[in-house]
């Protein structure tokens, strides 16, 4: 985690050549305006007037102007935002660790797992199961936090930084029990985090076996992205409509491809573990945050939606 400006010659480009051209095409990236950016960036967090610890090792900050394709003001705007939503939503963001007991039941239920092999754009895949999160047993905020822990774990990966993210979400299992789980206001401080915040590239979701009860929320959700994540979102009835869009070959087995879901896990969970110590040293950077933004934050001043899903009518 160190806060030097040894890292920056250490760094080695992780990209495969593929994706390195994917980079210079997609994201204006080359080794020059890296450089450039990678100094600059840090140059600013040394300077900033509330951010008081920050890693500022290449990887870390390239998470940042790689989904932000090298526009330093925007990338420096997302990295404020990221560290501030860590301090103001703890229970979501902080003390990640595999070895608590309940997001370890959680990952180990196959709620959310990535999948080993990439898609045909050379994306990451993670794959979204609701019926095997348990709402009666784990809350909103742990199912956050396994999430959390589960892109932690991902986003320094140079591959995934540059070719962005596929989402499956099968949503068979999905019960009112989940639903209620959730008030509007978290759904709405949910997306706002994962749109504005969180330093991944969002490139597809696909959404399989919708329940009724659920049609209306999830069309509230995606009501809420911006039109650009609108349009990336595909809804598809069955596992088979969903095999045409995806190649089936990456999937688990249990959905037609040829790796079970429990192995996918288990190898999954290696890098979980692998990762433990730098995932928790996260909590170690600190941004100084106004007394306004908590109030914001905790008061919620986002429309005065409130209340949870046992209000919405459901057709």
């Amino acid at each position: 985690m160190g806060m030097d400006g040894q890292q920056e010659l250490d760094y080695e480009c992780g990209l495969s050549a593929d994706t390195r051209a994917a980079a210079k095409d997609e994201l204006r990236e080359d080794e020059k305006t890296r450089e450039q950016a990678l100094e600059q960036f840090r140059h600013w967090i040394l300077k900033h007037p509330s951010i008081k610890s920050c890693r500022t090792d290449a990887v870390f900050l390239l998470r940042f102007l790689r989904t932000k394709k090298f526009s330093l003001p925007m990338a420096q705007e997302m990295l404020e935002r990221y560290l501030t939503i860590r301090q103001l939503y703890p229970d979501w963001f902080q003390n990640l660790d595999v070895d608590d007991p309940d997001i370890q039941a959680i990952v180990d239920s196959g709620y959310l797992v990535p999948l080993p092999k990439r898609d045909a754009h050379g994306r990451k895949v993670l794959l979204s199961c609701a019926g095997r999160f348990d709402p009666y047993k784990y809350t909103s905020a742990q199912m956050v936090r396994a999430h959390s822990l589960i892109v932690e774990a991902l986003m320094d990966d140079e591959e995934n930084q540059v070719r962005g993210y596929t989402y499956i979400n099968d949503e068979s299992g999905l019960t009112m029990g989940h639903l209620s789980a959730w008030s509007l206001t978290d759904i709405r401080n949910m997306l706002r985090c994962i749109q504005n915040s969180t330093p991944m590239r969002h490139k597809e979701t696909h959404f399989i076996n919708i329940p009724v009860c659920a049609s209306k929320i999830i069309e509230f959700g995606i009501s809420l992205l911006n039109e650009k994540l609108k349009s990336r979102v595909l809804l598809h009835k069955s596992i088979e409509e969903l095999r045409e869009a995806v190649d089936p070959s990456i999937l688990p087995k249990e959905y037609g491809g040829e790796v079970p879901l429990s192995e996918m896990i288990e190898a999954f969970k290696k890098l979980l573990r692998e990762k433990k110590e730098e995932i928790k040293a996260l909590d170690n950077m600190h941004i100084e945050i106004s007394p306004k933004e908590y109030q914001t934050a905790c008061g919620d001043g986002l429309g005065g939606i409130s209340g949870s899903f046992r209000k919405l009518e459901v057709d």
